[in-house]
């Protein structure tokens, strides 16, 4: 999983402004025994050619005659392509028996029946972690299964964190956790020490990466970004709890901790000691920069309740409205979030993903490096998916001009002001 992939897909948006519902007279497959899917891959990208892998698997495997047939339909970078594609499917009445979506974009789905119920044919369903039951799951029924999982860390630089005089035991682990002061004295120390900002935070990047890796801090901090039902906004993100979390990132910025213009490959060219960015980078390090001696830390946490929390979510495989063999479709679903397909995905992408299964990742463990351990244990103890919420796309655009508007320190120097304004923008996407 690549970070461009963390992008809502513009479909959610557009089903939710056109106000599309009932799709069940799309096309689907023609053959009760045949089994249509769309994905939003390259079948020459690794998660490509692992999914075509196993779809020849389950089309030798099953012993009821079903033949599954993929078309991949790649995104493009700025979102296009699949969207295009699942847009255009919704106007004409054409979906596919299955289809990929990006996990948070299940509430907009489902609630525009766009896809349909699929607990019932998955097996082991105790087996997965926690986010992905989470995240797939809208009024209170599973409507999608992810087959990945990811997470973001706090990378650094185990040469400069020598130099700038802090010792390994100062260092935070998952049972002992920097709080948000404690981290911001490491970040003052290197700072004062390189003369560069201590952590590049991917403040330049306002896509769905803001609320992915900074909600983050406002769970752990005791706040929300809407009331448990998703109907309020105001009273819940301009809560001082909530707050407090977007005090600490302009905090950061404030103080030079942090940059809002960050030089790219800041990092991995040893301009700053700390980078806070997905499972993805693990890949990155090891295979382009083999000469840097890094490591991976947690979150920190809030002082005022020392509570561990990191991001979670990435795709996921959904039943389309139009599946004519609901057990056909429904048995490929299951095979692909299988262990046995579930592995080969891990062998054939490396390490970019997290496991789904807490099976899988029991196997994997032992075979892993210390990075990936870390990633699937701080994964499965302190993962947190993000709200399921019909509007979620523009909940998340709102969320992300937030974490910049408190940037903007000089323009914006009242946090509290600017959690209230935006409290304001969410609750209009809200359902009544």
């Amino acid at each position: 999983m690549k970070k461009w992939k963390l992008g809502v897909v513009s479909a959610a948006a557009a089903i939710a402004a056109l106000g599309l519902t009932g799709c069940s007279n799309n096309q689907g497959s023609s053959n009760s025994k045949n089994v249509t899917m769309w994905v939003h891959v390259s079948n020459t990208d690794p998660e490509g050619k692992a999914l075509q892998k196993n779809v020849n698997d389950f089309n030798k495997e099953n012993k009821h005659g079903y033949k599954a047939k993929v078309q991949f339909i790649p995104r493009s970078g700025s979102g296009g392509g699949y969207e295009d594609k699942v847009n255009a499917a919704l106007n004409s009445g054409s979906l596919p028996d299955v289809l990929t979506l990006d996990g948070p974009n299940t509430a907009a789905y489902a609630h525009s029946k766009i896809i349909q119920p699929v607990g019932k044919y998955i097996q082991g369903k105790d087996d997965f972690v926690k986010s992905i039951m989470d995240q797939g799951t809208y009024d209170k029924k599973l409507y999608a299964i992810g087959y990945s999982e990811s997470s973001i860390g706090f990378y650094y630089n185990k040469k400069m964190f020598k130099e700038a005089g802090i010792k390994d035991s100062e260092l935070p682990t998952l049972s002992k956790p920097w709080n948000w002061n404690q981290f911001k004295a490491i970040c003052k120390k290197i700072t004062n020490h390189f003369h560069e900002p201590a952590i590049n935070m991917n403040l330049n990047d306002h896509s769905e990466m803001a609320l992915y890796s900074f909600a983050p801090f406002v769970w752990s901090a005791g706040g929300s970004i809407t009331n448990p039902a998703g109907t309020k906004a105001v009273g819940y993100f301009n809560s001082k709890q909530t707050t407090s979390a977007f005090q600490l990132i302009q905090d950061m910025v404030k103080d030079g901790y942090t940059t809002i213009s960050p030089k790219d490959k800041g990092f991995e060219t040893g301009k700053y000691a700390m980078f806070m960015t997905g499972v993805w980078e693990v890949q990155t390090l090891q295979n382009q920069y083999k000469n840097l001696k890094w490591g991976v830390l947690p979150y920190p946490v809030s002082p005022k309740t020392n509570k561990e929390v990191s991001p979670t979510g990435s795709w996921q495989y959904a039943m389309s409205s139009a599946a004519k063999n609901k057990k056909a479709a429904g048995a490929l679903i299951n095979y692909l979030v299988s262990k046995k397909a579930l592995m080969t995905n891990e062998r054939i992408m490396g390490n970019t993903v997290l496991p789904v299964r807490k099976s899988v990742a029991k196997e994997l463990v032992p075979k892993v490096g210390p990075a990936m351990k870390f990633f699937i244990k701080q994964n499965q103890t302190t993962g947190h998916a993000r709200p399921v919420l019909v509007n979620y796309p523009q909940v998340t655009r709102t969320f992300a001009d937030t974490v910049q508007n408190v940037t903007l320190y000089k323009k914006n120097p009242n946090v509290q002001k600017v959690m209230d304004e935006q409290a304001k923008v969410i609750q209009k996407y809200l359902q009544k």
